[in-house]
């Protein structure tokens, strides 16, 4: 699985396709996990986008695996994200 709940972060590794959407919701809902770490993340599908659009965790400063979520999706998130 792409998502991995360690705490109050949740850990998005991998190819996170867009069935990953709902889960990643679903804990950032449900268990209160205000932190996501992209540093294992070798894809995002644009439902996950969303998704972190919608609850606006805190991103973790690990950088991403893939170097488009790194140079541009993550800084891409963390300012939408830091806009409240």
């Amino acid at each position: 699985m792409s998502v991995r709940l360690d705490g109050t972060i949740v850990h998005l590794e991998g190819v996170c396709g867009v069935e990953e959407a709902e889960t990643l919701a679903a804990q950032l809902d449900e268990t209160g996990a205000w932190q996501v770490d992209l540093s294992g993340c070798a894809h995002l599908h644009g439902a996950v986008v969303q998704a972190l659009l919608a609850f606006r965790p805190k991103l973790t400063e690990n950088p991403a695996e893939d170097a488009f979520t790194k140079e541009f999706l993550q800084p891409a998130l963390a300012l939408a994200l830091a806009e409240r």
